[in-house]
């Protein structure tokens, strides 16, 4: 068989077989069939979360359906549609999702199942738009749950695929809006200190970029509805200055591949991601890993990494900082929790890479950080299990929904392992 790599080629996927089915009948009879299987996206994750020993099944086959319901404010939207795709059928008809990851190549389902997010003091993850999920379970049956009448709802939108395979989501819409999105150059990190909710706040989605060279953070991308009456900040701004012409998030890089900029007003699914559609942003060389603290202990975390960045440096392609509100979902890493994103973009180096890994981990400690599900950790299994107070209750679940373990793989027997 063929060697089925994920987007950024550190992970090879060891399957018996790959299935991509089109009809919800095949689907059901594979799964059914299937002693182990699991679902594989679009491959954007960077560890072996969607890794098996028997069945690889893509839903990217099904029909990719949108059906917009004026009436109830939602889109249902099959599984292996992504979000880019979505996003310009759903301008088309007057409505747009809340908000949009940097990238807008992935799939609904996957950016959905590991809690994907975008940037906004308000915002919450992509997870937090469902309000309605349908996946075929271990045995072939299918499951309709919704938010509001199903008690186990909040454990079953960020699954990391263990409940079985999700066919189609509901999602929240709001009506559509336009950005104007602006870039400051070169803020210090001095001046963050007891500004940094302004700068977090400073527009519907901020993020915060910097390749730690320097103790100054390299570009801040402002992303501002057009109907807000506030004008952005004008000239220097935090010790930073207003970009005179285009950025890319990595000095050097084409500006070809980014969102417009320079407060030029566009339909949100061309502004809220950092990159367009059209194109895809990278070959896939490098490496990612992310992680989420209490907002309220964000400058004391970028603090303790500025600590270090002469060996973040060498290894890093870009470090972005960005926030996620709170929400009730279990296996969510902003449960309960305000949160900053800590994401960094490495090197496709993972002996270089994986030590520094480490050092970031015990600095992130005292701040009880989580992981993003999809990308490249050390932290110990049982670490990991400890910041999610509702662990046990979705083991249970899982268990409910897969007595047999078909939907389990290494990585869940690891992070999550049965009872």
């Amino acid at each position: 068989m063929e060697s089925i790599t994920n987007w950024a080629g550190n992970v090879t996927f060891t399957p018996s077989r790959v299935h991509r089915p089109s009809s919800l009948t095949e689907l059901r009879r594979l799964v059914a069939d299937a002693a182990k299987v699991r679902v594989l996206g679009t491959g954007h994750s960077f560890n072996p979360i969607a890794d098996t020993e028997g069945v690889l099944v893509s839903v990217a086959g099904l029909p990719p359906d949108v059906e917009v319901d004026e009436a109830g404010r939602a889109v249902t939207v099959a599984a292996g549609v992504r979000l880019g795709e979505l996003a310009v059928r759903l301008h088309a008809r007057g409505y747009a999702l809340p908000n949009l990851p940097s990238l807008p190549h992935i799939s609904v389902a996957g950016a959905v199942a590991t809690a994907t997010h975008g940037s906004g003091v308000r915002n919450g993850n992509l997870a937090t738009a469902v309000s309605a999920l349908r996946l075929v379970t271990a045995g072939g049956d299918v499951r309709t749950l919704r938010r509001g009448e199903d008690p186990d709802f909040s454990g079953a939108v960020v699954s990391l695929g263990a409940l079985g395979v999700v066919t189609d989501l509901t999602l929240d819409v709001v009506p559509a809006f336009d950005v104007r999105q602006y870039v400051y150059d070169d803020v210090p990190l001095a001046s963050l200190s007891g500004r940094l909710a302004e700068a977090l706040s400073a527009g519907y989605s901020v993020s915060l970029f910097t390749d730690w060279t320097a103790e100054s953070i390299n570009q801040v991308w402002v992303k501002r509805r057009a109907d807000d009456p506030a004008a952005p900040p004008a000239g220097a701004w935090l010790g930073g200055t207003l970009a005179d012409g285009p950025r890319h998030p990595i000095r050097g890089m084409s500006t070809t591949y980014a969102t417009a900029q320079q407060g030029e007003p566009g339909p949100w699914h061309e502004r809220l991601p950092h990159f367009r559609m059209e194109f895809t942003p990278s070959s896939g060389q490098e490496l990612q890993s992310e992680y989420f603290v209490a907002r309220e202990e964000a400058m004391a975390a970028i603090t303790a990494i500025a600590g270090i960045r002469e060996r973040i440096a060498p290894v890093l392609q870009i470090c972005e900082l960005r926030t996620i509100a709170a929400d009730e979902l279990w296996l969510s890493p902003h449960y309960r929790r305000d949160s900053l994103g800590l994401h960094f973009t490495w090197v496709p180096d993972a002996a270089a890479v994986t030590p520094v890994l480490a050092e970031i981990e015990r600095l992130l400690e005292p701040f009880a950080a989580r992981p993003h599900w999809g990308k490249v950790f050390t932290m110990a299994p049982e670490v990991v299990r400890s910041r999610y107070e509702r662990h046990a209750d979705f083991v249970r679940l899982a268990k409910e929904y897969d007595p047999a373990g078909a939907l389990r793989n290494a990585f869940l027997d690891r992070y999550l392992p049965a009872a």
